[in-house]
């Protein structure tokens, strides 16, 4: 304990003192999108080298550019960390639309190549998380363009990215704003997404994911293809687990597993207001959900969640 902080300190250290000049040379490489309106993805690929050889302590050597088609590898000693999925500067932030489908390709890339860390990142925001089994559990969430900065950086270091980081809320990722309702529906997947046979969805929109490159593991659809929640199969995916729809369960995902695909569940259920705590009368399959979460020891936590 005593080892992991002192490392953790030391990157802190660094990160701090890194920073000032970080943004310098963020502001340099960015002039040319002053000067044309617009920079490549090539810039932000540049940018996140800066970021995690300056700022953090990964080595040149450790940045692997376009394997299996994705933008950026980081590994150590031939072990893959973390796979970042880079976009032209400005094209992400804050666009939550545009992020869910970064996500979307990250996410299938790491299926293939059997990474569990996946980030996303526009050189101007920063987002990072652990792959679990159909659900992001968030790593780290920043901006690069902030004076202050971002200590959480440390999540993806060489001593922290592969160190646990979960925190036991809400598994879905709190990035942006929901899109405002009078928006148009978005597109169901971006090109070269991975989407389920039936019901042409890609693997975040399923509570439980057993392989993300196979979409037959995929279990209890209940996210619409823009991340919000499926009001008509929130439901059914709940009782699919803990009672049953149409005389059926869902006996193909590992009991191990089963509380995090509650809380999953719950979450999408909190994000439509839907859970007792919050609306008082509301269906029997929400009701009985807050039951098992009580008894899981999880309903505290989220009913915290919810507060903040």
């Amino acid at each position: 304990m005593t080892e992991q902080l002192a490392t953790q300190r030391r990157c802190l250290n660094r990160i701090h003192e890194s920073w000032p000049s970080f943004l310098e040379r963020r502001r340099e490489r960015l002039a040319q999108q002053d000067r044309h309106g617009m920079a490549s993805e090539k810039v932000a690929e540049n940018i996140l080298e800066d970021l995690f050889t300056l700022v953090l302590d990964w080595e040149v050597a450790d940045l692997n550019n376009q394997v299996g088609y994705a933008d950026l590898l980081l590994t150590r000693l031939g072990i893959k960390y973390l796979l970042v999925e880079a976009k032209r500067p400005g094209a992400l932030a804050w666009n939550r639309r545009a992020v869910v489908a970064a996500l979307d390709q990250a996410c299938r890339y790491a299926g293939e190549q059997k990474v569990r860390c996946v980030s996303v990142s526009d050189g101007v925001m920063f987002y990072a998380a652990d792959l679990v089994h159909g659900g992001l559990q968030d790593r780290v969430f920043a901006s690069l363009e902030t004076t202050k900065p971002p200590e959480a950086l440390w999540w993806v270091s060489v001593h922290g990215v592969y160190r646990p980081h979960h925190d036991p809320k809400v598994e879905r990722p709190q990035l942006l704003p929901d899109a405002p309702a009078e928006s148009p529906s978005p597109p169901t997947g971006s090109p070269g997404t991975l989407l389920h046979p039936k019901y042409q969805r890609p693997a975040r929109c399923f509570a439980y994911v057993g392989n993300a490159t196979e979409p037959h593991t995929w279990k209890l659809p209940y996210l619409l293809p823009d991340g919000s929640p499926d009001l008509q199969r929130l439901p059914k995916a709940i009782q699919a687990l803990i009672s049953n729809y149409r005389g059926t369960k869902v006996s193909s995902i590992p009991e191990q597993h089963i509380p995090d695909v509650l809380t999953r569940l719950a979450g999408a259920a909190i994000t439509a207001g839907k859970m007792p705590f919050q609306a008082g009368e509301t269906a029997p399959a929400y009701q009985y959900l807050a039951e098992v979460l009580d008894q899981l020891g999880r309903l505290e936590s989220l009913k915290n969640s919810t507060a903040r």
